[in-house]
This record gives structure tokens, C-alpha cells and sequence, in this order.
């Protein structure tokens, strides 16, 4: 995506220190022969602008796009379970694969949660991906609203993986319409992304009160680091941009794309 101009109408103990350094150091080196994801959060991508409202009490939207591309030797492979409907989330494992063709399940600190919006209804893995608007100084100006993803290989990554297939595998749409659900597998291919569109439940920031200036937008994936992954080092991407409101704060500002900036979550 080029930058360009817009008119708008997130003896146990040694080995836990050293999981944690681990982590800490944005890497981590899984059991011998187990085949990880490594989740590459893209920098924030198509800018997209909407008005809302009475002319003379409009508010402004900017949305955006959002994708996440795993770029490992293993696929992500998530899978929500529980044991009657009367539970209402689906708790989580993730699938982990090994090179001698054996998978193991590990717990996941996270949630499936079946969600139903204007436009569609299926199961949405809760924090997969999160999304802040900071000013130039990293003061943040608003979290996200997003209420969760329905994962899956949506595009092909453009770029040689080891371990990538040449069809999607999880091409579903997670449950959709099925809320009696008692288990269901969600996950992104090696080689493959998950993209989300301008607008589409919680991929906008109200901007209607913001004063002009130059913004950061702040994607980041599996920010808890609740998925196991080889490499966190990618998990942050952003863009800066600047907000103008050359006809006043009553018709639609203006947006320039500055800088987008891969695998760093400050973009100066």
C-alpha cells in the first residue's frame, strides 16, 4: 500500500525464569522437531473513511485494514471445546505439530466466543489481534472495539515458506450459524494470511473529536503471546499518518499516510 491522501466522507522454577527470558528476548525454541507458527503482523493497510450522522452532527470514521500472515515451519491450529451448551465459551488448545508426523495439545489462556453481528454470526477466537490509535508521542488515544476473529487462510502470502501447501486448508467459516457447537478446529496455513477489511465490526477508530496532528495506528497480533509461536518479534506493525481538517471540524478531514512501518509498533 502506497502513502497517499484520504478524504474522509493488542527445580520448576529456573525453567519458568528461563521460559521467561525466552519470551522476553522475542524468540522462543520450541521441543525438538516441533513444527511452530510464527504470526507476522502486517502493517496496517488500506485506510477507509465514513460519515455518519445528520449533516450538522456528522462523526467521522476512519477504518482500516488489518492481516496477519504465518510465516513459520508450522501451521496455527486452535481448537474450542466444551462440554454442553450450557457453557458459553468454547475453551481453547492449540494443535502443535512435530516433524515426525505426531501432534500435541497444549492449553491456551483464551476463549472462542460465539458472536452475532448485523452482517454474519459464527465463533470468534477473542484477542487474537489488537488495535490502538496513539498520538505522534505514543500517548494512546483510543483501544480497539473489535470483538474477535474467525481465523482461516484468506490470502497466500506472497513469498517462498518452507512447509507452505498450494491450497488452503481452513477455507470454513467458523461454525457460522451453528451455536450449538460443541468443538470446532479454527487456524492460518503455513504460507497463508487472515485479513480483516475496513470497517467490519470494530476495524475503525471514531476520529470526530481528534484535534489535527500526526497519529500512530498500532496492530498487533497474539500480543499476550497466549499462542506458542517461534518468533515474536513480528507481532507489531504501525502506520503514521497525519489528520487535517482543512474545511472544518464539520465536513470531513483529511488524512496523509506518512509511513508504514513492518514488525515495529512506533513509526517516527
Amino acid at each position: 500500500m502506497r502513502p497517499g491522501r484520504l478524504l474522509i466522507a493488542a527445580g520448576l522454577a529456573v525453567a519458568a525464569a528461563a521460559t521467561a527470558a525466552l519470551l522476553a528476548s522475542g524468540s522462543f525454541r520450541g521441543e525438538r522437531g516441533e513444527l511452530l507458527p510464527d504470526l507476522d503482523q502486517v502493517a496496517p493497510g488500506e485506510l477507509s473513511g465514513r460519515t455518519v450522522g445528520a449533516p450538522d452532527d456528522p462523526r467521522f470514521y476512519l477504518g482500516f485494514e488489518s492481516a496477519a500472515e504465518n510465516v513459520g515451519d508450522g501451521p496455527l491450529i486452535v481448537r474450542g471445546s466444551r462440554p454442553d451448551v450450557e457453557v458459553r465459551e468454547l475453551g481453547v488448545t492449540q494443535q502443535i505439530r512435530s516433524d515426525d508426523g505426531t501432534t500435541r495439545s497444549m492449553p491456551v489462556p483464551a476463549t472462542l466466543l460465539y458472536v452475532r453481528s448485523s452482517d454474519h454470526e459464527h465463533w470468534h477466537l477473542l484477542d487474537f489481534m489488537s488495535y490502538e490509535l496513539r498520538r505522534a508521542d505514543g500517548t494512546l488515544v483510543a483501544p480497539d472495539q473489535k470483538t474477535g476473529f474467525c481465523l482461516g487462510d484468506r490470502y497466500e502470502v506472497l513469498r517462498p515458506l518452507r512447509g507452505a501447501k498450494p491450497t488452503p486448508t481452513y477455507t470454513d467459516e467458523c461454525g457460522k450459524g451453528n451455536r450449538q457447537l460443541l468443538q470446532l478446529i479454527e487456524g492460518i496455513s503455513v504460507g497463508y494470511g487472515d485479513n480483516y477489511e475496513p470497517h467490519l465490526e470494530g476495524q475503525n477508530f471514531d476520529i470526530t473529536t481528534l484535534r489535527a496532528g500526526r497519529y500512530l495506528l498500532v496492530h498487533r497480533v497474539n500480543k499476550a503471546r497466549a499462542i506458542r509461536e517461534s518468533n515474536y518479534e513480528n507481532n507489531a506493525s504501525s502506520m503514521a499518518f497525519e489528520l487535517a481538517w482543512p474545511n472544518g471540524t464539520k465536513a470531513p478531514p483529511s488524512v496523509d499516510v506518512i509511513r508504514r512501518c513492518p514488525d515495529k509498533a512506533t513509526c517516527s
